[in-house]
């Protein structure tokens, strides 16, 4: 198993598995209001936030790194294999709302930075969903730091299409992909579609849910979830020898036949194996052995996250 204490190194890299959703209009922040689990009504322009999108019953359909570049004109970074269908269920709720969605992944580019990257670029790594600007305008590039793993910090870089691309060392996607992983903070994909409500990828204990905003899609579900002590399955990272990928079942040594869960993220580690984010029963991970894909497949090892659970309220 490697060491808990693998850094990537400082650097940057293309997310071209990444695209983005923009909301413009007088009404921009109030129709988003009514659809996230954020409450985008707070959000300052020097911050941004984890959010998602659920079904009327709670299941995630997305879920983004929203923030705005001024009061009526907000970007949704997302999977781009999810974009389209996310883009059009979005639409379908505008109605008379003064907004206007389009999938605008053209007009922006987007990179990962990480370690001193990060710095040189004005991020304040001391302030986890921060937002710093520089330029203006149209030609305005945003940094937004997101939480560090193993120490390394990490930040998300999103500037208009055609910006002079930032004089920083590359390092690949995978090691992106990696850190992403290790932060225990899965981005919903296809292959995990509706299949969590978004206690089961911690959401509440990442600032994914605000429980205190108005009404959104499947809110009910979410908060009973929450207030009523039913929460029955929680993110954990864990590591395998063998490729781990989402939407892959995972069994439980008690039971060869009933999955207990499925992985939502996984990543190829730079000591060996695969790294991986699981949605599993809570009392999976408490004793016995867990493996991906059947009973007999890849034997799990779990890793500590790096962030505590916030207890049932």
């Amino acid at each position: 198993m490697p060491s808990t204490s693998s850094v990537a190194p400082s650097g940057q890299v293309a997310l071209t598995h990444m695209g983005v959703i923009r909301v413009m209009g007088d009404d921009a922040a109030g129709f988003l209001q009514g659809q996230l689990t954020q409450d985008v009504a707070m959000l300052g322009l020097s911050e941004a936030r984890l959010a998602a999108f659920c079904n009327a019953k709670g299941r995630m359909q997305a879920s983004f790194v929203v923030f705005k570049r001024n009061p009526n004109d907000f970007l949704l970074v997302c999977s781009r294999d999810i974009l389209p269908a996310t883009l059009k269920r979005l639409s379908m709720f505008v109605m008379r709302a003064k907004a206007k969605l389009s999938d605008a992944s053209d007009e922006f580019t987007l990179h990962g930075l990480t370690g001193e990257a990060v710095t040189s670029q004005g991020g304040d790594v001391s302030h986890v969903w921060s937002k710093t600007d520089t330029g203006t305008g149209a030609v305005t590039a945003s940094l937004v730091v997101l939480p560090p793993v193993n120490g390394t910090a990490r930040a998300l870089w999103c500037a208009p299409a055609g910006t002079p691309t930032l004089v920083l060392p590359l390092m690949a996607l995978s090691q992106w992909q990696w850190l992403s992983v290790r932060s225990g903070i899965a981005m919903i994909t296809q292959p995990i579609f509706e299949a969590f409500v978004p206690q089961m990828l911690n959401y509440e204990s990442v600032g994914g849910v605000n429980f205190k905003k108005g009404c959104y899609p499947g809110q009910e579900v979410v908060a009973r979830s929450q207030f009523r002590g039913t929460l029955k399955r929680r993110a954990y990272i864990v590591h395998a020898s063998a490729p781990l990928t989402a939407g892959q079942e995972v069994f439980h040594s008690t039971d060869a036949e009933q999955p207990c869960g499925l992985v939502s993220a996984a990543a190829l580690a730079p000591d060996g194996g695969y790294d991986a984010i699981v949605s599993i029963q809570t009392a999976a991970a408490i004793d016995g052995s867990l493996t991906a894909v059947s009973a007999s497949g890849p034997l799990l090892t779990l890793l500590p996250l790096p962030y505590p659970l916030l207890e049932d309220l």
